[in-house]
């Protein structure tokens, strides 16, 4: 096979956007929806592999800065749109655009690469980890309701049009990055994604609407939200389909919670990629009615391990040199002693004895604090060199809260 892999054209975009709506299943998406990527994808951030004039292979990487422990936000590259034309599977075009896109995200000084996976097994083998989770939640209003705290009553709420909305929408969730790791800090452009709302995707439910909640005359919070009417034997049904929640104070979060669970003519609410800590969980008074569902979210991969393991904080002391196996980067194998508190930390070459032995994929799932170095250990995929230095790095890569992706790329 005779191809050519080069950074994507501006030209040539048409053509390598319909190669990877064709490999998604061939169903075109929105014009909206495809302007707004192209929009927010920048130039050189995007690669394709041709044979002759077909784009056969697809992928770009957005620039990102998340929230790691500690508060501190990385640059990190958003891997997105990977594709691959059916004729040319399983001929090495994926790897082939892997490799470069790697050594491109090193080249930009991005430690740190991430993605979200349409299929969770291919992304090991070029290692990128599970990080985070979210839940889903499908809840039977009709049976459950909500215990709120005091003080609930005195927030108000209102409705808005989306759009209207949207800087202070964008104010509540700028305040919220930092408090959990996972977390984009949304760069000029991405406030459009939350109310994108393609009349073709809605499949019958509402235009999206928009509630903010005010405490003492300012937006503290704000939920997103479709509603799709249905009757049953004249009996209303109908499903509120959360899109976002957002709060700073949790007197807010109960009250737009029981808002969304209230509205007349409904009998569920639908909320998908909600942390797995959701404070909703704690709200509810029937967990078992809201039929609650936990599925892999963000995939990290470190490019730089030395430059990763320093950005972000511990949170227990910790002084442990790591036997680093990565195939895929050679440049990140070998050993680092990572030295760190929650106050900082550096990671730097050693040639000290190995204290735990793993490769970068593991270190890629622990990195946000969300998976344990103690349960990949008991899977087999950690081992252990020196007596209780597992402890020691299971505690200090920890996060009290558990790391959270917001919204898809």
């Amino acid at each position: 096979m005779t191809t050519e892999l080069r950074v994507l054209r501006d030209a040539d975009f048409a053509t390598w956007y319909a190669s990877l709506e064709l490999a998604f299943g061939g169903v075109p998406e929105a014009p909206e929806e495809v302007a707004l990527w192209r929009e927010l994808l920048s130039p050189g951030r995007a690669l394709g592999v041709w044979d002759g004039p077909a784009a056969v292979g697809t992928t770009g990487a957005f620039a990102f800065r998340i929230t790691v422990p500690g508060g501190e936000r990385v640059p990190a590259a958003g891997v997105t749109m990977v594709g691959v034309r059916p004729t040319h599977r399983r001929r090495g075009v994926l790897r082939q655009m892997m490799r470069r896109q790697l050594d491109d995200v090193r080249a930009w000084g991005e430690p740190l690469a991430v993605l979200t996976a349409s299929e969770p097994e291919i992304y090991g083998r070029f290692g990128y980890g599970i990080a985070t989770h979210s839940v889903s939640v499908r809840i039977d209003t009709s049976r459950v309701r909500l215990s709120v705290p005091p003080g609930t009553e005195g927030v108000r709420l209102r409705l808005s049009e989306p759009g209207e909305a949207r800087d202070a929408c964008e104010t509540v969730y700028a305040r919220r990055v930092a408090a959990r790791p996972g977390m984009l800090a949304r760069q000029p452009g991405w406030e459009a994604l939350p109310v994108l709302d393609p009349a073709g995707n809605r499949e019958g439910a509402s235009p999206l609407q928009c509630v903010l909640a005010e405490e003492d005359g300012r937006t503290v919070g704000y939920a997103r939200y479709a509603v799709r009417p249905d009757w049953t034997d004249s009996v209303a049904n109908g499903t509120v389909q959360v899109r976002d929640v957002e709060a700073l104070t949790p007197t807010a979060y109960a009250a737009l919670w029981r808002w969304l669970t209230e509205l007349d003519l409904t009998s569920w609410v639908t909320a998908h990629d909600r942390p797995v800590d959701d404070p909703l969980l704690h709200l509810v008074s029937d967990i078992r009615r809201c039929e609650p569902r936990v599925k892999d979210s963000l995939h990290v991969r470190l490019v730089d391990v030395g430059a990763a393991l320093a950005a972000r904080t511990y949170r227990s002391a910790v002084d442990v040199v790591l036997e680093v196996a990565d195939d895929f980067c050679p440049w990140n194998a070998g050993r680092w002693r990572l030295t760190g508190d929650p106050k900082g930390a550096s990671c730097e070459r050693t040639e000290d004895a190995a204290d735990l032995a793993l490769s970068v994929r593991e270190l890629g799932s622990a990195y946000l604090g969300g998976v344990s170095l103690a349960a990949l250990a008991g899977a087999g995929r950690v081992r252990e060199l020196r007596e209780g230095a597992l402890e020691e790095a299971a505690a200090a890569f920890g996060s009290d809260v558990a790391p959270w992706l917001p919204h898809g790329f």
